[in-house]
């Protein structure tokens, strides 16, 4: 049985580096097919449970400010790892990323793999604009994704 992989892409197009998930699955669109799907997701955390529901392979996409430099690239494999709240700490949800994952492991709810990739973002002012080193790191982290992907439905195509 093949997985069902889902890339969800977090934050607001008219908050400068919040875009970056955004625009990561943006960039991603063409791989779509039955064993992916991406979404675009405000961050609001109980509707992301809901959302990330019957996936095998969770992936979610978000900027991030916990004071490193800008650009920062974070890997959390949040079975493993709690996601530090602080990350989101600019987000206008009460109850977003952190929350939600959180709140899914209290519950019993958690899903078989979840992974988030955070950019560390610099301005999150109103605008358009993504600050250079969160471009660079938009790529960088698009290229993971592709990777991380491809390295799931190979072994699925393997243990076929």
């Amino acid at each position: 049985m093949a997985s069902s992989i889902l890339i969800i892409g977090v934050g607001s197009p008219y908050r400068c580096d919040d875009s970056v998930g955004l625009i990561i699955v943006k960039s991603l669109e063409y791989i779509q097919s039955k064993q992916v799907r991406l979404i675009e997701h405000s961050g609001e955390g109980s509707d992301l449970m809901d959302v990330w529901k019957n996936y095998n392979y969770i992936f979610l996409i978000d900027a991030v400010q916990s004071g490193k430099p800008p650009g920062t690239i974070h890997r959390i494999n949040a079975r493993e790892e709690k996601v530090p709240t602080e990350f989101f700490h600019y987000s206008t949800h009460a109850f977003g990323v952190a929350e939600a994952v959180e709140m899914a492991r209290a519950l019993g709810e958690f899903p078989e793999n979840l992974f988030i990739f955070g950019i560390e973002g610099k301005n999150f002012n109103m605008g358009h604009d993504m600050s250079p080193s969160v471009k660079i790191s938009a790529k960088i982290v698009e290229k993971m994704l592709k990777e991380e992907i491809q390295k799931i439905i190979n072994q699925e195509i393997m243990n076929a």
